[in-house]
């Protein structure tokens, strides 16, 4: 009797534990970002920290190569989010320009628009006032089918420049900044909110500055491409910035998997939504969080769990 009641102490015990386990498993998500010395990183780790801590979804951030990455990363499973372009969302939507070959991706749907994504021309060469100074010069655009290289196409395009016209080299972000920085390239083009860490380093240490992206160009580009609008970089936004900076933008946005489960979603949103204060004092690009911002503009449909929260402030969105 002694011997059955001790196997039946260690049964309870043994699924005991089984059921504490199980209870205390939450969601795990994937965030796709971007490079370390880009905004997405930054911005992705401080969203996952809310989410966490606001939706009970444990997020892990990491470190890709951008847009296209995530939505191919979504598209595997190896991500459930992910940061992109607003542009690339289309292209990837549409199964054009860095989709063509790919084909049209659908595993995604929106979750909410972020914050601007300007597309920054920097320079340390003073004879670069203008794109169309560019002629002849070596200037980074992004890998090649990345968001960054589409738009900076789009911007030479604007301006009656062809790729063939400039010495065109292919660098992320913090390659073009050394790039730069050691005088092997003369401009780069680089698209993320600002300020974008990558050009603070180089505006604090080296004379780099911005080229305006305006003015026929724009006008040009917007006319063209409708999903570019302007934007001005206030001044001060870097080192030696003493006047507004006018250039074109496109849209940070975050993505979820489809299949992601309709709660899950409403959870996150809501952590992001209901936090903005709060998240932005721990980034600036959080005071750009806005029902309005996250809900217009969009050309991918909307999750059904974001839906669900953006209704509940009286937003009507596409889903599918």
């Amino acid at each position: 009797m002694k011997k059955f009641i001790s196997i039946l102490l260690v049964l309870v015990l043994a699924l005991g534990l089984v059921a504490c386990g199980s209870g205390s498993s939450a969601t795990k998500m994937t965030m796709g970002t971007g490079g370390t010395s880009g905004t997405y990183y930054g911005y992705g780790g401080v969203l996952g920290q809310y989410i966490k801590n606001h939706a009970g979804i444990e997020v892990t951030v990491v470190s890709t190569d951008g847009s296209k990455a995530n939505i191919q990363g979504i598209a595997s499973g190896d991500y459930q989010l992910g940061t992109v372009q607003s542009d690339v969302m289309a292209y990837a939507w549409e199964g054009t320009r860095s989709f063509e070959s790919d084909g049209k991706v659908d595993s995604f749907r929106v979750v909410a628009g972020l914050y601007a994504e300007a597309v920054q021309l920097v320079t340390m060469d003073p004879e670069i006032k203008s794109v169309a100074d560019l002629a002849g010069k070596s200037v980074s655009i992004g890998a090649p089918g990345s968001g960054v290289y589409f738009n900076a196409i789009d911007v030479l395009t604007a301006a009656g420049l062809t790729e063939s016209d400039i010495n065109a080299q292919y660098q992320s972000f913090a390659d073009s900044a050394d790039a730069l920085k050691d005088g092997k390239i003369d401009a780069a083009f680089i698209v993320a909110g600002a300020p974008t860490p990558a050009i603070t380093e180089l505006c604090t240490t080296n004379n780099a500055y911005l080229v305006p992206i305006d003015g026929a160009v724009a006008d040009a580009l917007m006319a063209s491409c409708p999903f570019y609008t302007t934007y001005s970089i206030p001044a001060g936004t870097y080192n030696g910035q003493t006047e507004d900076v006018t250039t074109v933008t496109v849209k940070a946005t975050l993505i979820v998997s489809a299949s992601a489960k309709e709660d899950d979603v409403y959870k996150l949103t809501k952590a992001i939504f209901d936090n903005i204060d709060a998240i932005t004092k721990e980034n600036g690009k959080g005071a750009e969080l806005s029902i309005e911002n996250a809900t217009s503009g969009m050309t991918a449909p909307f999750h059904a769990g974001a839906a669900k929260y953006f209704a509940e402030k009286g937003v009507t969105v596409e889903t599918k």
